[in-house]
């Protein structure tokens, strides 16, 4: 389930949680006041509330969603209800659109549920509000269903937790671009970023090439459990990585690059041309 949503261009984090989406108060309290600590100003209208008798604060719920570090914490959530009630405690110029914004986020989301195409046409838009190019969104959209595709079969074939996941995306990148996630990371200059938000098309592409790989060698092997999957998925990076050695040696340049879209894509486009 998408946990970020946009305002302005400003992020949201939200859940979906007993069927209908729950946001991160701190958030929406950053996007109203503009407030360079909004987890002090929501801390002081916490208090205020309280002792008002307010049933604002009781009624939001501990939910976790992933903090800057790219743990998840529990983090104070609510729902529509409550946050319209809260934007009135709040003095905002924004309150209105954002009112009319929550308002249109809850009914996308039913559309969603009805039709998941839809999900990933905001998803695009999205990604071009950010300045990606429009061949890159496809590769990125397109990685994320090929993913997907990938934890779902090893969901199936006894790879439950997100632990085994890591571990065994570690072996996929290991064999196709010889890095770990985090080396990878590291290595892009990342910190709490997504690191495929941050790849080239020729590096999402190798890495699509490495999971899709895995995924057909664990259906075709009926691997099961986690040492049958690490085994598929070294086979899979390996394919993965083999092709992208036979790229580099034919054309003289390397794949991997330390270059991210930490500034707007456009503009490391233009570098690049430069």
């Amino acid at each position: 389930m998408n946990t970020l949503s946009a305002f302005e261009g400003k992020e949201i984090r939200r859940i979906w949680h007993n069927e209908e989406w729950y946001f991160s108060v701190v958030d929406v309290v950053g996007v109203l006041t503009e407030s360079a600590d909004a987890r002090n100003y929501w801390k002081v209208l916490k208090h205020r509330l309280n002792e008002e008798g307010s049933e604002v604060v009781t009624k939001c719920n501990q939910l976790k969603l992933p903090s800057s570090d790219g743990k998840n914490y529990e983090t104070d959530c609510a729902n529509t209800e409550i946050l319209f009630r809260l934007i009135q405690s709040i003095p905002s110029k924004k309150a209105e659109p954002f009112k009319l914004w929550l308002a249109k986020t809850g009914y996308e989301r039913i559309q969603e549920v009805e039709n998941p195409e839809l999900a990933q046409q905001r998803m695009k838009e999205l990604y071009k509000m950010k300045g990606y190019s429009e061949q890159w969104i496809e590769k990125r959209v397109r990685g994320i269903a090929v993913r997907n595709e990938l934890t779902d079969e090893w969901k199936e074939r006894g790879v439950q937790d997100k632990k085994g996941f890591s571990a065994l995306t570690n072996v996929i990148m290991k064999g196709t671009f010889n890095k770990t996630v985090n080396e990878y990371k590291n290595f892009k200059g990342l910190k709490t970023e997504n690191l495929r938000d941050h790849m080239t098309d020729l590096e999402l592409i190798f890495t699509m090439l490495g999971e899709a790989s895995t995924t057909k060698i664990a259906r075709s092997k009926n691997a099961l459990g986690f040492s049958e999957n690490k085994n598929a998925a070294r086979k899979g990076g390996k394919i993965a990585g083999d092709a992208r050695t036979k790229l580099e040696f034919e054309s003289d340049e390397r794949v991997v690059t330390p270059e991210n879209y930490l500034q707007e894509p456009e503009v490391q486009k233009r570098k690049r041309l430069q």
